[in-house]
C-alpha cells in the first residue's frame, strides 16, 4: 500500500510558476509508477506526467516544456514542477501511485486546486 498527500496549489497569475508535492508513505513507493493526473471542471480526469521507479518520465502533450516532473526516492517524494502556466491549466491535481505487487495496486491523493488566473 502506500498513501499519498498533495501540497502546493494555490492562486498563480499566467506565465508564473508553482510547485506541486507529493508525500508518499508506503513500503511499495520505489517500485510504483508515480503520477500526476488533473481534473477541470466539467472535464474529465486526464494524465499530466508520470515517473516510472526506474525515471523514466512522460508528459501529456499539453504541458511538455513547460511542466516537470521528479522523484526523491530517498524522501519518498515527487513533485511536479509547473512554469509558464496559463488559464488552462486551472484543474485539481491529484498525485497517483501505480505498482504491481503480486497484483495491481492504485492510490490517489486528495487533490490540491491550481487556479491561474489574472
Amino acid at each position: 500500500q502506500v498513501q499519498l498527500v498533495e501540497s502546493g496549489g494555490g492562486l498563480v497569475q499566467p506565465g508564473g510558476s508553482l510547485r506541486l508535492s507529493c508525500a508518499a508513505s508506503g513500503s511499495i513507493f520505489r517500485l510504483s509508477t508515480m503520477g500526476w493526473y488533473r481534473q477541470a471542471p466539467g472535464k474529465q480526469r486526464e494524465l499530466v506526467a508520470d515517473i516510472t521507479s526506474g525515471g523514466s518520465t512522460n508528459y501529456a502533450d499539453a504541458v511538455k516544456g513547460r511542466f516537470t516532473i521528479s522523484r526523491d526516492n530517498a524522501k519518498n517524494m515527487v513533485y511536479l514542477q509547473m512554469n509558464s502556466l496559463e488559464p488552462e491549466d486551472t484543474a485539481v491535481y491529484y498525485c497517483n501511485a501505480r505498482a504491481i505487487v503480486g497484483r495491481f495496486i492504485e492510490a490517489w491523493g486528495q487533490g490540491t486546486l491550481v487556479t491561474v488566473s489574472s
